[in-house]
């Protein structure tokens, strides 16, 4: 009896030793996350973590009826996608669980606001998006320009705006050599050589091989536009038709707000999008100039939409659009967006990534669509706000990090 229980005791033991030791090397290793933690790895500072919708600052105030045609779009879309996750980032929502939840949608036929704020919520999983341990970042804000123009030229209507240019070639690397980096070129062909393609100063100057769209009467407008991407033209007949981003010349941008700073030609706390502008049209002798450090072109078409449409392919949304890095965020994910306006009011509300830009790089790093008009480029142009986002993913599977 008593060998019986000394065996006994000693199988215990080494079944205690192996649950200590697997269990120690879990920790170490990560086997178990606390509280939805996911680092990607040692050398990458994405981090998401899980939280509860009763954290997310204002979530019982959201207008959850406002979010249901933004959702419906966003799901029309998404839905069309056959790749295994939504799109290519670092942070992944698989393609399979977004069709899970957007047919769910689709058959409820939602349409009042208490029931939507039901499905969101039995639906998704908020994670907070970190950079290491912080959790903020920087938040901008664009709007939609506007321009005055005509389609026949004449003295007043007398600037181009392009389409992408004929002689206008893109190539990759990658495409060339599966070792060489995915970057994207832009130029053109001269002689049998392939060589970058022309600048501003050149474009403006001696214009180009490209259909033009339209005359704007106002080169400081225009540059407004090619900033923000697109524009509604009120053309010299009372129509108005809506001008969106057809490519680029490949060259870096450079804001003409640092550009002014830079050469003391507008103070620090001056450098606002109203300000910027206002200088450039009381300036119009040296505005050319200056703006030509911008090297930066970017080529229009004509679109037909009820919004500019941002780099996902669908229309933007004033107040529910969000540019993000996609790198790190895939577009066409709904987030939960916490920060505040210039006039320091929260902004605490859903939000989807739909869009990009150049200056838009880093893990919690956003550009909130404002709008069209006046008051959107006001609101827009003062924006340089501290703020966090949460993804809000399909509960089917957990948010991938790699």
């Amino acid at each position: 009896m008593q060998k019986t229980i000394i065996g006994y005791w000693c199988q215990q033991r080494k079944l205690f030793r192996f649950l200590f030791v697997f269990l120690s090397v879990c920790l170490l290793n990560s086997c178990f996350k606390s509280d939805g933690i996911k680092i990607v790895s040692s050398d990458s500072n994405v981090v998401v973590k899980k939280v509860r919708f009763s954290s997310l600052s204002g979530w019982n105030k959201e207008n959850f009826k406002e979010i249901i045609p933004v959702f419906r779009k966003n799901c029309e879309h998404l839905m069309k996608n056959k790749g295994e996750y939504i799109y290519s980032s670092v942070i992944k929502v698989k393609s399979k669980d977004i069709n899970r939840v957007c047919e769910k949608f689709f058959d409820k036929k939602i349409t009042d606001g208490k029931k939507m704020k039901r499905f969101i919520e039995s639906e998704f999983i908020p994670y907070a998006v970190l950079n290491g341990n912080n959790d903020e970042g920087k938040f901008t804000s664009y709007y939609e320009a506007t321009i005055n123009a005509s389609f026949e030229k004449n003295s007043k209507y007398k600037y181009p705006i392009y389409g992408k240019p004929n002689d206008l070639v893109e190539t990759n690397l990658k495409d060339f050599d599966d070792k060489l980096p995915n970057v994207r070129l832009v130029g053109l062909v001269k002689e049998g050589k392939f060589i970058p393609y022309f600048d501003r100063e050149y474009i403006e100057k001696n214009g180009i091989d490209a259909p033009i769209l339209m005359w704007g009467d106002d080169l400081v407008d225009i540059h407004f536009m090619q900033i923000q991407g697109s524009a509604v033209a009120k053309m010299n007949d009372g129509s108005e038709v809506r001008i969106g981003f057809a490519d680029s010349n490949g060259k870096k941008f450079r804001g003409i707000g640092s550009v002014l700073l830079e050469k003391g030609l507008l103070k620090p706390g001056e450098v606002s999008m109203p300000k910027i502008r206002s200088w450039l049209k009381t300036n119009k002798g040296k505005a050319q100039k200056e703006m030509a450090e911008n090297k930066r072109f970017i080529f229009h078409r004509i679109i037909e939409a009820d919004g500019p449409i941002g780099a996902m392919g669908v229309s933007l949304t004033a107040g529910r659009s969000l540019a993000v890095d996609n790198a790190i965020v895939p577009l066409g994910v709904m987030m939960w967006l916490d920060t505040y306006s210039p006039d320091n009011d929260d902004i605490e509300k859903i939000v989807f990534a739909q869009d990009i830009g150049s200056a838009i790089k880093g893990v919690v790093r956003g550009d909130y669509f404002w709008g069209h008009g006046e008051d959107a480029l006001l609101d827009a142009g003062r924006m340089n706000s501290k703020g966090k986002y949460f993804i809000l993913a399909p509960k089917y599977s957990a948010l991938e990090v790699n």
